[in-house]
C-alpha cells in the first residue's frame, strides 16, 4: 500500500484544516464590521470615479488588519461590476516585495504591462507605471488601490521611495498596513505631507471575541464532538494574553487537533492546548532568531548573558558585553539603539525609562521576553 494512501485514510478529527488557516478569507469578521465600516466609507467614493484618500491600518499582530482589508477589497470588487467605473484593488506584501522597484514591476504585471524584475533603471520602470494612468490607456480612466501590507518592513529596508513615487501617481490611492505604530518615523516630511492618509486602529481581540471566531471555524474544520468543552476557551484565554491575537489562537486549536491525531484521540482535550502552545512559541522564537542578522543574535546573546546574571540591563552595560561577545567585530552604540528597537518590535525585548532622580537623567532598562533556555537553545543551535 502506498504511504500517501496509508496515512490519508487514517482517522482524524479534522474535517477540513483549510478553515483555520489564517490566510483564509471567511464570509463574515466577527468583531470587525466598524473597521470594515471605515474602509468603505472612503473607498466608496471610487465607485463615484473619484480617488480615494490613503489609509493607514495599525494593529497588533493577529488583530485582523490583513483580513479586513481583503475583505473590502473583495466587496469593492463586486459592488464595483454595475458601475461604469474601472477600479483595479491591488495587494502586496512587502515580505515578498521588498523595493520600490519590486513592488512597481509587480504592479506593472498585474496591471498587464510585461515588466522585468531587475535590468531597468528605477526611471524606466516609474514611467512605464505612471503611464498606465493615462487619459485612454485602457479605454477610462483607470483608479488603482494598492494594499501595501507590513509596510514597515519595506521602509525600514529601502526607504520611503515607493510611497513618493505612488503618492504623485494620479489616480492610485495607498491602504498601508503595519503592526507598529511609529512606522512613519521611517517616512520623510516631504513624502508624509502628500501622503495625508485618514488613520484606522485595530484594537486587540478580547477573549469572548476570540471565542466566537474560533467557534465560527471551528463548525468548519472539526467532526461533530471532537472538542472538549474546555478547548475553546482555553485556547481563547491564552491567545487574549498575547496581545488578543486570532492569529495564534486558530494556530492553537489547529495544533492542539494535529497532537490530538497524533495521539490517536479522537477528541481534542484541554491538556493538547497546552502542549501546543509549548510547541508554537518555541518554534516562534526559533524562526525569528534563525533570520536575524549575526549582529542582532550577539546583542540577544548579550542580554542573556547579562538576564542570567540579573543585572539591570542598560544600553550603556549591553554594548559593553556586545563588544566582548562581538571580539572586535562589532557596530557603533549609535546602531545598537536600532537593534533593540528591532528587537522590541518582534517581541523578544521589552525597554522602560527610568528616571534615575534630579540631576541624573532618564535610562532605558531592557528586559528580555522570553524564557532564557529557549532563548539559548535558538542561539547556540544557529
Amino acid at each position: 500500500m502506498n504511504i500517501f494512501d496509508e496515512i490519508g485514510d487514517k482517522e482524524s478529527v479534522f474535517k477540513d484544516k483549510k478553515y483555520l488557516d489564517h490566510r483564509f478569507l471567511p464570509d463574515r469578521l466577527p468583531h470587525r464590521e466598524e473597521q470594515i465600516r471605515s474602509i468603505a466609507k472612503y473607498w466608496v467614493e471610487a465607485l463615484n470615479g473619484v480617488t480615494p484618500p490613503d489609509i493607514t491600518i495599525y494593529g497588533k499582530t493577529g488583530t485582523g488588519k490583513t483580513a479586513v482589508a481583503k475583505f473590502a477589497m473583495k466587496q469593492l470588487k463586486e459592488a464595483s461590476r454595475d458601475c461604469d467605473v474601472n477600479i483595479r484593488t491591488e495587494y502586496i506584501r512587502c515580505t515578498d516585495y521588498t523595493t520600490e522597484y519590486q513592488v512597481i514591476a509587480r504592479l506593472c504585471q498585474q496591471l498587464g504591462r510585461d515588466v522585468p524584475y531587475r535590468g531597468w533603471t528605477k526611471a524606466e520602470i516609474v514611467n512605464t507605471f505612471r503611464n498606465m494612468f493615462k487619459k485612454n490607456a485602457f479605454g477610462q480612466d483607470m483608479i488603482l488601490l494598492v494594499v501595501l501590507d507590513e509596510i514597515d518592513i519595506l521602509l525600514r529596508n529601502d526607504g520611503d521611495g515607493l510611497l513618493y513615487t505612488l503618492t504623485r501617481t494620479d489616480n492610485v490611492s495607498i491602504l498601508s498596513i503595519s503592526n507598529y505604530v511609529e512606522f512613519k518615523k521611517f517616512i520623510k516630511p516631504r513624502v508624509r505631507s502628500s501622503l495625508r492618509d485618514r488613520e484606522i486602529v485595530f484594537p486587540p481581540y478580547g477573549a469572548q471575541q476570540l471565542v466566537d471566531i474560533l467557534e465560527e471555524r471551528s463548525k468548519l474544520s472539526f467532526k461533530e464532538g471532537a472538542l472538549d468543552d474546555d478547548v475553546i476557551p482555553l485556547c481563547a484565554a491564552l491567545a487574549a494574553k498575547e496581545e488578543g491575537d486570532a492569529r495564534y489562537a486558530l494556530d492553537l486549536l489547529r495544533t492542539a487537533g494535529e497532537i490530538a491525531d497524533e495521539r490517536d484521540s479522537d477528541i481534542v482535550k484541554g491538556e493538547f492546548v497546552r502542549e501546543a502552545k509549548d510547541y508554537i512559541e518555541h518554534n516562534k522564537i526559533t524562526d525569528i532568531i534563525l533570520t536575524l542578522p549575526s549582529q542582532q543574535q550577539r546583542v540577544l546573546e548579550a542580554i542573556l548573558y547579562l538576564t542570567k546574571r540579573k543585572e539591570e540591563i542598560t544600553s550603556g552595560r549591553l554594548y559593553e558585553v556586545y563588544k566582548e561577545i562581538s571580539k572586535g567585530d562589532s557596530v557603533s552604540y549609535r546602531r545598537i539603539f536600532d537593534f533593540i528597537n528591532e528587537l522590541e518590535m518582534l517581541g523578544l525585548i521589552s525597554t522602560n525609562t527610568v528616571s534615575r532622580g534630579r540631576g541624573k537623567g532618564r535610562t532605558n532598562i531592557i528586559d528580555l521576553q522570553c524564557e532564557t533556555s529557549l532563548l539559548e537553545d535558538s542561539l547556540w543551535g544557529v
